[in-house]
């Protein structure tokens, strides 16, 4: 083979390749392929759910066929024109579509959307389906393909009709209550013997929605929105919100609920949900959406309507207390104040009884929510301060003793020695007294304290839309600088008070090491720089998260900086160590700490017996 036979080869593979490369279809062409695919595969799924329900429904039915054509028996309600009726009270306005009897749109009137005129709207139009599955001998009845009639209405209720004659028909009845966002929905069949499948005690209910991007952050709200729900007898679950998920749970629900940052929709049933099948997926930024929300539940149903099936709805805040005050007068709690995030469980018990009540307290006094937060973080600061001064005393009492520290350093230069030096260290530090684990257990203690208002200022819908100096709203990022491009992990915007946050914190970890000698120790050297990148880190993790948060966490680290300048002023380190050399020539004022003598203890043991090895051998 020539030289020019094989540059043809080449020059026709790398054309091939070119081709391939070139011909290949976009990531948006695959994915609205895999769309499609799906689609169909979903549409084939929901017919063979829908034959699989039927069959079962019907698997106890026995006897003639019913009185009345299948086909027929709601044959004049297949045919209309879809309206909508309005019912309201003064918190919220819902619409009921006519086709299907459901639903159709839910506002809340006393929260803003992100233009702060328009009253938020959970959803509305194709946003939201509903749609009820009842059965007899030859089908089944699915009432999203029904026109209902409006009946027995009034301002904040509403009965919606589905008819098989004059004397026989399903009732849905809507009914709101003033100052509550929970509607009542009942469920009743009206002389629908024979019609439906008399064996069948229960009604099948797919439920879905397109869950809005309400907030200005897609981030955050993304990471707050999640479908949850409550196990009957139990605590709450739910699905996952930074993936695609979706789970057939075997236990009762007492509720599901379509979870967005502040806002929630929730379905929840008297006599419980079964057979409970849960999809949450994730919605593009830039879409307008946060989840696709899905559920298909069975629930109790009475065809002869002696029972009517009692549900309820919930469109509106996640607001703690608001959600408490549904389980007033119930014995058995719906505990909805669980889609209130509020941490881990000693913290979501601090939260509970004490962080809510104080912000609550502070708020009352008409301050801003700013101001609010500021004296949070001070009365937060006050409560854990004795800890505080009990870790600072500990490192100050380390700090007067490293002259000592230093002169057995020097008569242990030798790596061998190590042993005997950290002896001797031990030794010292339990002569005067000193814990070098003393400051550990108060952090300990003040951790969960300080974290609580971490895990509430996100929750906090209070702080929504509420401005405070150049943050125009406390529950999302305040971008002070917008990039014409996304930086990775970054994003397109520099928020200013996780930049003020960020700072603090490099010269609050610049004034800690400077307390600190690390010598020329590689290791100490490389975890001095880490405690710079830290704060480093944050700004990119915190950088879209609430400027309520960013504010508070600026204000406690510079509350923590001021507070250790002002202890390290009025600490006399002479005076100190002139105490602790008292404390030693008096064993009664001396108190031996426990974890030093121990440790000195186990180091002595050890090397017993490294002795008593030597000599054996």
């Amino acid at each position: 083979m020539d030289k020019n036979t094989i540059t043809g080869l080449v020059l026709i593979a790398i054309l091939l390749v070119g081709f391939s490369f070139l011909s290949r279809p976009s990531q948006e062409q695959l994915e609205a392929q895999q769309r499609y695919y799906d689609s169909i595969a979903q549409v084939q799924q929901r017919e063979a759910d829908l034959k699989a329900k039927a069959e079962a429904a019907l698997a106890n039915e026995s006897g003639a066929e019913a009185s009345v054509d299948s086909t027929a028996l709601f044959f004049d309600a297949r045919q209309g024109t879809n309206s909508q009726v309005t019912i309201q009270n003064n918190l919220a306005e819902i619409t009921v579509d006519t086709k299907g009897g459901r639903i159709a749109s839910a506002t809340l009137k006393e929260y803003m959307g992100q233009d702060k005129t328009t009253p938020v709207t959970l959803f509305s139009g194709n946003d939201a389906s509903m749609n009820f599955l009842f059965y007899n001998k030859k089908e089944t009845i699915q009432t999203e393909d029904y026109y209902f009639t409006a009946v027995n209405r009034t301002d904040s209720t509403v009965t919606m009709r589905l008819s098989a004659d004059s004397n026989s028909y399903i009732d849905f009845t809507y009914s709101m209550h003033n100052d509550t966002y929970l509607i009542d929905f009942t469920i009743q069949a009206v002389n629908m013997e024979g019609k439906l499948a008399a064996t069948n005690n229960y009604v099948d209910i797919e439920w879905s929605q397109r869950a809005r991007q309400i907030e200005k952050g897609y981030t955050y709200e993304n990471r707050l929105a999640e479908l949850t729900y409550k196990i009957t007898g139990e605590g709450t679950d739910y699905l996952s919100a930074n993936k695609n998920d979706e789970k057939e749970v075997p236990e009762r629900l007492d509720w599901i609920a379509f979870k967005n940052q502040f806002f929630s929709s929730v379905f929840l049933a008297d006599a419980d949900f079964e057979k409970t099948k849960l999809s949450s997926k994730m919605e593009t930024q830039g879409s307008g959406y946060i989840k696709d929300y899905s559920a298909e539940m069975s629930t109790k149903f009475d065809p002869t309507g002696k029972e009517p099936t009692q549900l309820f709805f919930y469109f509106g805040p996640n607001h703690y207390k608001t959600l408490t005050a549904l389980d007033k007068g119930r014995d058995e709690k719906w505990e909805l104040n669980r889609l209130v995030y509020l941490g881990w469980p000693l913290i979501r018990w601090i939260n509970k009884w004490f962080t809510i009540n104080i912000f609550d307290w502070l708020s009352s006094w008409g301050l801003s929510m700013g101001i609010v937060l500021l004296f949070m973080t001070l009365i937060v600061k006050a409560v854990v301060f004795p800890a505080t001064w009990k870790t600072y005393m500990s490192s100050a009492k380390m700090r007067v003793l490293k002259p000592k520290i230093d002169e057995i350093n020097k008569k242990y230069p030798k790596q061998e020695d190590a042993m005997k030096k950290q002896q001797e260290v031990m030794g010292l530090y339990s002569q005067y007294g000193v814990s070098p684990m003393g400051g550990c257990l108060p952090m300990l203690i003040q951790f969960p304290i300080l974290m609580a208002l971490f895990m509430f200022v996100p929750s906090a819908i209070e702080l929504r839309q509420q401005s405070f100096l150049w943050a125009d709203d406390l529950s999302t990022y305040d971008a002070f600088i917008n990039f014409p491009f996304h930086i990775p992990f970054l994003g397109s915007h520099l928020s200013l008070f996780c930049l003020l946050m960020t700072v603090t914190n490099i010269l609050n970890t610049k004034y800690m090491m400077q307390q600190q000698d690390t010598g020329a120790n590689p290791q100490m050297a490389a975890m001095k720089w880490m405690s710079y990148l830290m704060p480093i880190m944050f700004l990119f993790i915190l950088n879209d998260y609430p400027s309520g948060l960013n504010y508070y966490y600026f204000i406690s680290t510079l509350v923590s900086v001021v507070t250790t300048l002002i202890m390290r002023k009025t600490t006399n380190e002479e005076a100190l160590l002139a105490q602790l050399e008292a404390n030693k020539k008096d064993p009664k004022k001396m108190k031996k700490t426990g974890f030093a003598a121990r440790l000195e203890a186990m180091q002595k043991q050890q090397e017993q017996m490294m002795k008593e090895r030597q000599n054996k051998k």
